[in-house]
Order: C-alpha cells, then structure tokens, then sequence
C-alpha cells in the first residue's frame, strides 16, 4: 500500500493490535521511552580483554565487548532490530550499529558520529578490527557525507534550515526520504552506543532522537569499585561497570527486552562463555 514502503525497513502486517496502536497514543519516543540499568562485576571481562589482545595482537575494549553482545543479542531478538515511523512498526533490513567519538582529546575538539553495518557471522576479532578501523576513519580529517551535507545547509539563512529540516522530517514520516540519505546517516540505527567510560565518566541515561530510527540507546560507564552480592548472599566489593539503557517500548514488550538485555549482561560478564580463546592463553 502506498507510503508502507521504506528503503530501510519493512512493514509489518501481522502483528498484536495492541501493539500497533502504540504509535497513536504514544506519539513520540521520549514518550514512550523505558530507562534500565545493569550493573555488571567486570573481573572476568577485563582479563578476557586483556588475554585476547596478548592471544591475537589486537587492542579491544568493553566497548567493542558491548558492540559484538549487543550484535548478537538483536541477532537472537530480532523484535529489537524494529523501528517506529509514520506510527506503523516497520523490520530493520540489516543490523547497524552507530557510536559518537572525539576527534582528539582536547576540550574543543568536535564529536562526531559513526555509523557501521554489523554482519552477524563476524567472529570478535573481525569485529574489532573493523569498528576500530571505522574510529580511525572517523577521527581522520576526512569529512564525512554528514559534515558536507551539513556544511552545504548552513550556508543557507535559518528559516530556510528550520525548513529544508521541517521537510526531511515528513519525507521519513511517509517513507519517502530517499535511501542515500538514510544509508550514512548515524541516527538511522538499530542502536547507539556511547562509551563515556572512554573519557573517564560514570554512565548516564541518554535521550532518544526524534529525528530517525533508533529505538535503543546505551552508554557504558568507568569501570570502578561497586557493591555486589556473591553467591553466599554476602555484599562485596569488586570491579563493575554500569550500562543504562534508553528503550522505545512500542518495538517490544519489557518482557522481550529485558530478556533480550539480560543475555547481553551475561556475555559482559563472562565473554569467556561466548567468544572462544586457545588454552594455552586461557
């Protein structure tokens, strides 16, 4: 039917009715959005990252960790890789991750934001050896296709951005924007995460854009000492890392998520359960 179609998703005709009326009456993802957080012991996760980069000469961090569970945590819930627009519930074609890094570490170097397709039968360290090669390429001086895009507009007088943006806005309301437009676009993502325990802060509930498609949005916090209960039902204190999740519930039930995000919490913990290294590292 006309206006279902859209290059980056499709439209999902069997579903509860309950669940498509969500739109209607939750009209905004800050309206509808759910704040959870886990917090994590991360003993384990931090000698698996230490033991892989000795094993195969490749750095990773929690945030590559966090990227390759929450990759395969959508791959196993695919409900999660769904998406609001015009008030209709539409699939993810592909699974596309996004993240924000600085240029430089220096308080006036910009932000920028990247995008990356995730294949679901990468292994970790393919997966690694792609996101960072994806940094790399975003902290260069190379301009992005959003940087020129965005260079071009602003050369225009306000009026004329609040419109040209008025515009865009309604072309993804009735799947009209065209698909080059979404394919580089960082805000069109199954999830966005943000690693601010890169720059040495705790972790903190983050918006969801209106603008775009991303349902899901998790930062990842320092990592430092917390209280946990051991198995005796005794308070310890040990190395943990926070992550707080902003969720759309419209895509899925809580039930669903929290389910879906409990596997990721259990990858986090014990990578050693999920991603296989030699014995003689291990």
């Amino acid at each position: 039917m006309p206006f279902r179609y859209r290059p980056d998703g499709d439209f999902i005709k069997n579903i509860d009715h309950n669940r498509r009326v969500m739109p209607y009456i939750m009209k905004s993802k800050m309206e509808s959005v759910v704040y959870f957080e886990q917090k994590i012991p991360s003993a384990k996760t931090w000698k698996f990252l230490k033991e892989f980069q000795q094993q195969t000469g490749t750095k990773a961090t929690i945030f590559h960790l966090v990227i390759w569970a929450g990759a395969k945590v959508i791959q196993d819930n695919p409900h999660l890789n769904r998406f609001i627009s015009g008030k209709r519930i539409y699939q993810r074609r592909g699974m596309y991750m996004s993240f924000s890094a600085k240029k430089e570490m220096t308080e006036n170097s910009p932000i920028v934001a990247i995008k990356r397709k995730i294949e679901p039968h990468w292994d970790f360290e393919t997966l690694v050896k792609n996101i960072s090669g994806t940094v790399r390429e975003g902290k260069s001086d190379n301009k992005s296709h959003t940087d020129i895009e965005l260079s071009l507009l602003f050369k225009f007088p306000r009026f004329i951005v609040s419109f040209f943006a008025y515009i865009i806005m309604k072309l993804d309301h009735f799947g009209l924007m065209p698909g080059f437009m979404i394919r580089n676009d960082p805000l069109f993502a199954s999830v966005f995460i943000a690693n601010l325990g890169s720059i040495g802060l705790g972790t903190a509930y983050h918006h969801l854009f209106e603008y775009g498609t991303i349902p899901l949005f998790i930062t990842i916090g320092k990592q430092e000492n917390q209280p946990f209960i051991n198995a005796k039902n005794e308070i310890v204190v040990q190395p943990g890392v926070s992550l707080k999740y902003s969720f759309d519930e419209r895509i899925a039930d809580g039930f669903y998520c929290l389910r879906a995000l409990k596997q990721l919490e259990k990858i986090i913990k014990d990578p050693y359960q999920f991603i296989s290294l030699t014995p003689e590292t291990r």
